[in-house]
């Protein structure tokens, strides 16, 4: 039941995420659907296939293509609203890379590759594969190349989660792995942590950062 309820929450958190940045795009109706549902259930089929879950679960059972789909009508509906708040599809986006860390390194543990390294490929492959294929499709350099320690993030998270299940049963790995993951992203937007940007002046790459937007 917590894998089901944290792999919804990525789906939903990803789908948002992806509509919000076609409707930023201008894309029509049918261009936000399609990026939506790949923001959603890209990192997923990526992580099926690396794990040999195959056919992936999204190929299998329609229940997570029909739940961003709903997501993203919902965004139809309400992203005037939602482009109110600063750093929404940060935000969702946030969400989505820690839910599906979560998930994905506990899904690689239930396949026995429960090596600290594979573990973490596994999840951070997830987390960032439906972002990356969002940024590409848009023709925008992917988050995780220019975004305050967006990959870090997820692997700070699968090793919380790797580590963690040796000591706690049950769900306690995969609630930890989501809130040091999610909560360590959202830090670094809220305060602008990041790597150095290699021949820029310092100044102006945290001036950059700490623009607003979404």
């Amino acid at each position: 039941m917590a894998w089901t309820i944290f792999e919804i929450t990525g789906i939903i958190a990803f789908a948002v995420s992806g509509a919000l940045t076609g409707i930023h795009k201008r894309l029509d109706v049918f261009g936000v659907l399609v990026l939506a549902i790949t923001t959603a259930i890209g990192g997923g089929i990526m992580r099926d296939v690396i794990i040999g879950n195959t056919p992936p679960l999204t190929f299998r059972d329609p229940t997570f293509f029909m739940i961003s789909t709903l997501a993203t009508i919902g965004v139809f509906f309400t992203y005037r609203w939602l482009e109110r708040f600063k750093h929404t599809i940060k935000v969702f986006d946030a969400i989505g890379l820690g839910a599906f860390t979560a998930t994905s390194a506990n899904l690689a543990v239930q396949h026995n590759l429960d090596s600290l390294w594979i573990v973490t490929t596994v999840a951070v492959i997830t987390g960032i594969g439906g972002g990356v294929l969002r940024d590409v499709f848009v023709q925008e350099i992917p988050h995780v190349f220019r975004q305050e320690g967006y990959a870090i993030t997820t692997i700070v998270g699968a090793v919380a989660f790797y580590y963690s299940q040796q000591y706690y049963t049950g769900n306690i790995p995969m609630y930890l792995s989501f809130c040091i993951t999610t909560g360590l992203r959202l830090c670094c937007i809220k305060y602008g942590w990041n790597f150095p940007v290699l021949g820029m002046d310092s100044k102006k790459a945290v001036s950059g950062n700490r623009n607003p937007g979404n």
